[in-house]
C-alpha cells in the first residue's frame, strides 16, 4: 500500500518526534501539473472524489509508484499536459498512523507531513488546495516553503482559534451536542449532513427521494467502511484547529512568493463562518480572489461544479502568469494606500503600510475573545448563584400573636434567672 514514511524525509528533531508515523496516499492520473489535496478534520483522501475525478478523469488510484522508487520528470513530460493529484490521509484519520499524543497535531507539522508526501514523490512544486482544516495546513505549508506552491485554494477555511467556533444559535448547539455524543455510524452519518450541506439542498428531491435520504445511505456505507475515528485523532486534529494561528510574518511570506490565492466558501457554512474567510483572503489581498457560492460547509460537493470550474480556472490563471492584480476580485480599499505599489512590486513595504490594519484586526480579534470569555464567567456565576439559592430553605414567619407571648415568656424567664443570680 501507499505510505510515505514522514520521518525519513526530516531530520533533526523533527525526524525524532515524527519517527514511525506514516502517512497513507493515493495518487490519480498523470502529467507534469502537480496538485497536492489536504481533507479536513475528519476526514479521509476520498473525500476529494468529485475534485479528483474532475481533474483527472478517474477516480482509479495509479500503481503505488513508491514501489520503483517514483517516476522521472522525463516520464511525465511524455504525459503531455496531464494533472496528476496526491490526496492523502491526514495523521490521525483513514490509514495514516494516529500519534496518542495530542502535541503531536499542530497545523504546523500536519503541514511539514504534507512537504514529506512531496518529497517522497519526488514533486518540486504543486498546487496545494486544502479543505477546512486541510485548508490551515494548506496555509502553513505555503507559509514554510513558499517556493514548492504552484497556487493556493483555500475552502470553507478560517483562521483557526476562536474562529472555529461556529456561529452560536439553537442549530448549531444541537448539532455540536449530536456531534459528541454519535456513537455509531448511522449516529455519526446523520449529523455529518445538517454539518456539511445546507438545509435546502438537503430537502431538495432527486426521483422520489429527498438528496438527505439518499446521502444518509452514502454515509452510513463510507463510515462503516473506514471506521468511526479514534478519539485520539479526533481530540487531536481538534487541537490542531484550535491551536491554529496564520501570523502576520506568514501573511507576508503567503503573498510576497506571489502566487495566486483562490478562498472558496459556501454561504450557509454552519462551521467554518463566511467573515472570517474574507477576512482572510483580505489579508492575502492582492494574491487572493474570493468565490462565494450557495452552499455549506461541505461546498465541493454541494456546488461541485462551480468548486471545480474556480479550481480549473486558479490552475489556469497560474499557467497564464496573470498578475495578482489581474487575478484579484476584492476592491483596492484591502490594500491601504499600498495598492499601486502591491499592484507593481509586491514589495515588504507595503505591508508594513498595511500593519496598522492586521494590528486593529488583532485587538479586536482579542476583544472578541475578553467578551466571550466574560459573557461565560457571567453565565457560569449566574448558574452557580441559581444553584445556591435553590438549594436554601426558606424562613418561617411567625405570626404577630406567636410573636407576643414567645416575648412574654421570654422577659419572664430573664427576671427569674436575674433575681436568682444575686
Amino acid at each position: 500500500m501507499p505510505f510515505c514514511d514522514v520521518s525519513t524525509y526530516q531530520s533533526g528533531a523533527d525526524a525524532a518526534a515524527n519517527n514511525g508515523v506514516k502517512i497513507f496516499y493515493q495518487t490519480y492520473g498523470k502529467g507534469p501539473v502537480k496538485v497536492l489535496m489536504i481533507i479536513g478534520l475528519a476526514g479521509t483522501h476520498e473525500s476529494w472524489g468529485p475534485q479528483i475525478k474532475e481533474l483527472t478523469g478517474t477516480l482509479t488510484p495509479n500503481i503505488d509508484s513508491s514501489l520503483d522508487g517514483g517516476r522521472n520528470l522525463e516520464e511525465d513530460e511524455d504525459c503531455g499536459g496531464g494533472l496528476e493529484v496526491c490526496a492523502f490521509d491526514n495523521r490521525g484519520m483513514g490509514l495514516s498512523s494516529v500519534p496518542t499524543n495530542k502535541a503531536q497535531y499542530r497545523t504546523s507539522i500536519m503541514a511539514k507531513d504534507a512537504i514529506a508526501v512531496m518529497d517522497h514523490l519526488k514533486w518540486r512544486k504543486a498546487h496545494v488546495f486544502g479543505h477546512s482544516m486541510g485548508g490551515m495546513i494548506a496555509c502553513k505549508l505555503a507559509a514554510l516553503a513558499p517556493n514548492r506552491i504552484s497556487s493556493l485554494a483555500l475552502l470553507n477555511v478560517t483562521g483557526g482559534g476562536y474562529q472555529c467556533l461556529p456561529k452560536l444559535n439553537g442549530g448549531t448547539l444541537s448539532i455540536a451536542l449530536r456531534f459528541l455524543k454519535a456513537k455509531t455510524p448511522e449516529q455519526r452519518a446523520a449529523v455529518d449532513l445538517d454539518t456539511h450541506y445546507s438545509k435546502d439542498y438537503l430537502e431538495e428531491y432527486v426521483g422520489n427521494q429527498t438528496r438527505r435520504a439518499i446521502l444518509y445511505q452514502q454515509y452510513v456505507k463510507g463510515i462503516s467502511s473506514t471506521g468511526m475515528q479514534s478519539s485520539y485523532g479526533f481530540d487531536g486534529q481538534l487541537n490542531a484547529c484550535w491551536t491554529h494561528k496564520v501570523t502576520q510574518k506568514e501573511i507576508e511570506l503567503i503573498c510576497t512568493a506571489g502566487f495566486l490565492i483562490s478562498v472558496i466558501h459556501g454561504r450557509h457554512d454552519v462551521i467554518a463562518q463566511l467573515r472570517h474567510a474574507k477576512r482572510l483572503a483580505e489579508k492575502l489581498h492582492p494574491c487572493a480572489r474570493m468565490v462565494e457560492l450557495h452552499g455549506g460547509h461541505l461546498v465541493s460537493h454541494e456546488r461541485t461544479e462551480e468548486v471545480n470550474k474556480a479550481l480549473l480556472g486558479l490552475i489556469k490563471a497560474s499557467q497564464q502568469n496573470l498578475s495578482p492584480c489581474e487575478w484579484t476580485n476584492l476592491p483596492a480599499k484591502s490594500a491601504g494606500s499600498g495598492w499601486k505599489v502591491t499592484c507593481k512590486s509586491l514589495s515588504r513595504t507595503v505591508f508594513e503600510t498595511r500593519s496598522n490594519l492586521y494590528f486593529r484586526a488583532a485587538v479586536f480579534d482579542k476583544l472578541y475573545v475578553f467578551l466571550m470569555y466574560f459573557i461565560g464567567l457571567f453565565l457560569s456565576a449566574f448558574e452557580s448563584a441559581g444553584r445556591i439559592a435553590r438549594g436554601l430553605k426558606p424562613v418561617k414567619v411567625v405570626p404577630d400573636d406567636t410573636k407576643q407571648k414567645l416575648m412574654h415568656t421570654l422577659s419572664t424567664e430573664s427576671y427569674v434567672y436575674a433575681m436568682s443570680s444575686r
